[in-house]
């Protein structure tokens, strides 16, 4: 049997591009707020607890 390829609605693919653009902007202001001494401490935990379950 072949395979159909379904047409997305426009209003939907409108939708959706518009929820991705919002997410793209807020995670850009969330980024701009936070200091990055704060992202390089968040990211040390991670890494360290990485390597403590990978122990």
């Amino acid at each position: 049997m072949a395979w159909k390829v379904q047409r997305l609605d426009p209003e939907r693919s409108r939708r959706r591009m518009q929820l991705l653009a919002e997410l793209a902007g807020a995670k850009s202001v969330r980024e701009r707020t936070q200091p990055r001494r704060l992202q390089g401490d968040r990211l040390r935990e991670l890494i360290a607890t990485r390597r403590r379950l990978a122990s």
